[in-house]
């Protein structure tokens, strides 16, 4: 069974996306910031500006438009709190076929959510097709960076289970109806790991999935790791299969030096958010899932990469 599952995974859309990244990583732009994580660190002062932008799936954006013009905002938040930071502002890119209220409704709900305002962008309602892309710019007084998991860490996974599953598509919605002053408080822990320390690495979850999140994370860090399947929090009314690839809406996966794991874990449930260990990390080369009495070697390093960025980059 075990095989199959990885075999399903390999194959996932939003892992073959990832591998899409590879256009950039075999030939970067001129530059000294490093690329691969959730945003570009930019040196700025004794802090760093913080910047990251996400593009919608055009079939999402025109059947879900509300949903996807939330979904463009809470993603690019994320990503500058997986990081250590908080939001500056964002700013928008809309291509549509007709003026594209729902979109932007579902924008400005997210931005009041989480308290970032969207300052500028563009926008075309003469498209011949319906897009969406948002940046955003956020500030860390100190980062979390998916270039420093080390070999004897133990891998956290931290969700908001206080959710439900969209009808259509597989993401986890725990954010639309939960009020915003616990979003942002929620997501304030990241502030506090990265400027404590108490955490050597992160990701935010992305489309990729936890498991697709945890290869990027490793090929960032140029480390392996074994992840225990039975050990990953899910919904109960959601097959663990299925929720390997979702995307959770809320869900960081955490490098934590073992002394530290109960602290981490306590600051997340003292919010009712859900922490537990599901692995640890090793040096090598290899993403080694394990399922009851069984394993498979998920990823080998050796023989492939993912985006392309790492270590070495």
């Amino acid at each position: 069974m075990l095989k199959a599952w990885a075999q399903r995974l390999r194959q996932s859309t939003g892992l073959l996306q990832k591998q899409d990244i590879q256009t950039v990583s075999r030939s970067p732009g001129p530059g000294t910031i490093r690329l691969g994580d959730d945003c570009a660190a930019i040196p700025d002062g004794d802090g760093y500006l913080l910047l990251a932008a996400e593009g919608l799936l055009p079939e999402f954006v025109q059947t879900e438009p509300w949903f996807a013009g939330w979904c463009a905002v809470m993603v690019n938040v994320s990503d500058i709190y997986a990081m250590g930071g908080r939001p500056i502002a964002v700013v928008d890119t809309i291509w549509s076929q007709a003026p594209a209220v729902d979109l932007w409704e579902g924008m400005v709900a997210a931005a009041r959510a989480y308290d970032v305002p969207i300052v500028g962008g563009h926008t075309n309602s003469h498209s011949p097709y319906d897009a969406l892309s948002v940046a955003i710019l956020g500030r860390a007084k100190s980062l979390l960076t998916s270039f420093a998991a080390q070999p004897g860490d133990c891998l956290l996974a931290a969700f908001d289970l206080r959710g439900k599953m969209h009808p259509r598509y597989p993401f986890w919605n725990a954010a639309t109806a939960a009020d915003p002053i616990r979003l942002r408080a929620d997501l304030a822990i990241l502030n506090h790991l990265a400027e404590t320390g108490l955490c050597d690495a992160g990701k935010d979850i992305s489309m990729g999935g936890i498991v697709g999140t945890l290869v990027m994370l490793l090929e960032t860090s140029g480390q392996a790791a074994t992840l225990d399947l039975d050990a990953i929090p899910c919904p109960p009314d959601v097959s663990l299969e299925y929720w390997l690839s979702c995307f959770p809406s809320y869900g960081f996966l955490l490098s934590v030096r073992p002394e530290h794991v109960e602290t981490v874990k306590q600051l997340f449930e003292a919010r009712h958010l859900t922490c537990a260990a599901i692995g640890q990390i090793q040096a090598g080369t290899q993403l080694i899932l394990r399922k009851a009495e069984e394993s498979v070697v998920f990823w080998d390093f050796a023989n492939q990469a993912l985006t392309g960025f790492g270590v070495e980059q």
